[in-house]
């Protein structure tokens, strides 16, 4: 069975658009039986971000070389995973900052990635990784729009071969229905959970 990480930034929680959206493909990739889905929700995680002593003692154990350090656990958890679901809503033109700290605690050399002479290179073990998220405007093909932008380089940064974007848009405009505009991203959501 593959291992698939769901990471949860919905700021909303049960009331956001962008749940609904990542718990129907989650719903779907369930169907096949194949997949063991563990969730990160990072509401309920006290990540911090690098300042200070917590930025020196980061750099301090990369030095050492000591990666069991339990402030390394995400990048483990995310390294090791088969396949990688993320949800975030649209936010000041990319996504909450609290899923960029995260992000951040992802990249360690050794871990995650890995430098040498010759460049970067991806250690992830995931093949593939899908960003679901709500947008009340429509951002797709808009400069404007950079979460999705950033996540599709961080896939390939960490060796993730395959992105794929999940946008519901157009919600907040009051031009459609948000229902017709929700049904028909769990559409795409389907389709995608069939390549997966």
């Amino acid at each position: 069975m593959k291992k698939v990480l769901f990471v949860d930034c919905c700021i909303r929680r049960e009331g956001s658009r962008s749940k609904a959206l990542a718990e129907h493909f989650l719903g779907e990739i369930k169907k096949t039986g194949e997949y063991e889905v563990e969730t990160l929700c990072l509401m309920d995680e006290n990540l911090s971000y690098f300042s200070e002593g917590f930025f020196l003692q980061r750099e301090a154990l990369l030095e050492k070389g000591d990666f069991e350090h339990p402030r390394f656990r995400y990048a483990h958890q995310f390294a090791a995973a088969d396949k990688i679901v993320m949800a975030a809503p649209f936010w000041d033109l990319s996504f909450p900052a609290l899923l960029k700290v995260y992000i951040e605690n992802l990249c360690v050399d050794g871990i995650t990635f890995h430098t040498d002479e010759h460049g970067l290179h991806g250690l992830c073990k995931a093949d593939h990784l899908v960003y679901l998220t709500a947008r009340g405007g429509i951002y797709k093909d808009s400069p404007m729009e950079q979460g999705s932008r950033y996540l599709e380089q961080m896939a390939a940064f960490f060796g993730i071969e395959k992105y794929d974007c999940v946008a519901a848009e157009g919600l907040d405009i009051g031009a459609w229905p948000v229902e017709e505009l929700m049904d028909k991203a769990k559409e795409e959501a389907e389709a995608v959970a069939k390549a997966f």
